[in-house]
């Protein structure tokens, strides 16, 4: 043990100071602090713009090129403004949270592995398992989806496009990390670019810019009106299609809470992670209300073109927009981007699924097999093991195949709230614990003074929309046990897992006394960030667009 005087007080810390002749590697701190697993093993391979850009990708996907037609058609074009516009704002506390406790343990697991040091290690036990599995199945979702996609255009056997998705993510995910983010930097460009396309081309259309096509103005807005009763009548029924629309856009912004799993593998991540949280925040609100108010001035929310299932690009309603005023190119731009979308998304579960595994087996909850890395610092058991599980896709070329698995991908439906229910809960026990032990909120390497009042609130709204999302299934003839398993059923799933590690090992709530805040902010004077070196020329005038 080793005493250390900082602005903090002396602190004992449990492993040694870096000397000029030896820099001694960082102890395990049973997998609390950044480990000598992750120091030695893991490779530094991310800078800002990939961080910035990764959680940009992983938020713009599917659900804004195709969902947001069913968010008018629930909740009306203000409906769905309001509903994506109060996400927008939890997503915001969400990513500040994040950002403030990551500055100050900047760790591979992101928030599982800061439930363990600020709240219970059954926790982080319970959360870390509910995101493996989830993401465990969420690729070989998202290959079935590119299956389908990819019928907008062409016969192929399934089957084809099933192997070479496979190939393709296992040759990303095991290649070195700047491999996976240049893949995802240049995917995130793509989706802004397209987004910002369509945004101006909705704007066009609304104004009468093309020919032969009237003018539209706010015509929707008016016939059939701002707001649909969803389920009810009235006020009442138009603010159950605000809600509902709610629970919809928690989905559409799914992603944005990974942008700190590869924390160990980021150049910087004090600095770097805290300023992507954000970036990415008010990029991808923008990105979401402005297509939010251009959908709903394109296309009435009683169209029954918006009812389209099909998963591909006939059921977005910028197609739907562009159809109708005769422009024919956009479906197949649509298509094309909406397949690398779900690519893209493969990757982003790739790298959440194998880090958070990762992160379990550094704590001694997953087998210690799970740590083995690559040369170059890629866990490859870990990636091995979820490349397994891709073939699950195949179960897609049966009807009742595929509905057992999408059964079993409704277990972890509601995961994405319970991930940022996680991170605020973690971010609140951070401040209590901060105040109790007399150290000023200010020391933090990165704090904003409006989210001790944020955090609550929206940790408040993220419990509630939890337990209504699945309202409509005890509406009188809306009962659906699908999806009633797809809002409820990870609820009890990891609470008993919770329940179960804290049987098993006898595990405690961490005292707000007992986490080892003083020794954590030591870490950030011991281990200093270098200065990045400043960007000259044009590379400088790029740095605007993602730093």
């Amino acid at each position: 043990m080793a005493a250390v005087h900082t602005k903090y007080g002396a602190v004992e810390v449990s492993h040694d100071l870096p000397a000029a002749a030896e820099a001694a590697p960082r102890d395990d701190h049973h997998g609390d602090f950044v480990t000598r697993n992750e120091e030695q093993d893991l490779s530094r391979g991310l800078h800002q713009r990939h961080i910035s850009l990764i959680a940009l990708a992983g938020a713009i996907g599917t659900g804004l090129f195709l969902g947001l037609g069913g968010s008018i058609q629930t909740g009306g074009p203000l409906g769905a403004l309001l509903g994506y516009a109060t996400i927008g704002l939890i997503v915001c506390a969400v990513q500040f949270a994040l950002g403030e406790v990551t500055a100050l343990l900047p760790v591979t697991g992101s928030f599982v592995r800061h439930a363990e040091f600020l709240v219970d290690p059954a926790l982080g036990f319970a959360i870390g398992y509910n995101i493996v599995y989830g993401n465990w199945l969420s690729i070989p979702s998202e290959i079935s989806a590119i299956c389908v996609l990819f019928q907008f255009w062409t016969d192929i056997n399934s089957a084809v496009w099933i192997i070479m998705i496979i190939v393709l993510t296992f040759v990303v995910g095991i290649s070195l990390i700047r491999v996976y983010g240049e893949v995802e930097f240049f995917f995130a460009v793509l989706k802004i670019l397209l987004i910002i396309f369509l945004i101006i081309l909705g704007l066009v259309i609304n104004l009468g810019g093309i020919p032969g096509v009237d003018r539209i103005g706010f015509r929707y807005w008016k016939h059939p009106g701002p707001f649909v009763e969803y389920v009810g009548s009235g006020s009442w029924g138009k603010f159950l299609g605000y809600w509902a629309v709610m629970t919809n856009a928690v989905f559409s912004f799914a992603g944005v809470e990974s942008v700190a799993m590869a924390a160990a593998e980021t150049r910087n991540p004090r600095r770097a992670i805290p300023n992507a949280c954000k970036r990415v925040f008010a990029r991808v609100s923008i990105f979401y209300i402005l297509a939010v108010l251009i959908v709903g001035m394109l296309v009435s929310s009683d169209d029954p073109r918006l009812s389209d299932e099909s998963g591909t690009a006939a059921q977005s309603p910028f197609v739907i927009a562009a159809s109708s005023a005769g422009i024919k190119a956009i479906p197949s731009v649509v298509n094309a981007i909406v397949i690398t979308s779900a690519w893209s998304s493969s990757n982003q579960a790739l790298l959440a699924g194998t880090r958070v595994l990762y992160s379990l087996a550094l704590k001694g909850q997953a087998p210690r097999v799970f740590l083995r890395t690559t040369s170059w610092g890629v866990p490859y058991v870990c990636v091995l093991l979820q490349t397994a599980f891709m073939f699950l896709a195949f179960m897609s070329l049966s009807n009742s195949a595929l509905t057992v698995f999408y059964w079993f991908l409704n277990l972890t439906a509601c995961g994405v709230l319970i991930s940022w229910i996680t991170i605020l809960i973690n971010h609140q026990r951070l401040i209590l614990a901060m105040k109790k032990q007399g150290l000023p909120l200010s020391s933090l390497p990165w704090h904003n003074g409006w989210t001790v009042y944020s955090t609550p609130v929206a940790l408040f709204f993220c419990v509630v929309i939890l337990f209504t999302g699945g309202f409509t299934v005890f509406t009188r003839g809306n009962w659906s046990a699908s999806s009633f398993v797809a809002s409820y059923l990870d609820i009890p799933l990891v609470i008993t897992a919770y329940l179960l590690w804290k049987f098993i090992k006898k595990t405690k709530i961490v005292s707000l006394t007992d986490i080892p805040l003083r020794e954590a902010l030591a870490d950030v004077d011991r281990f200093p960030e270098m200065p990045e070196p400043e960007a000259k020329g044009w590379k400088k005038v790029l740095n605007i667009l993602w730093d």
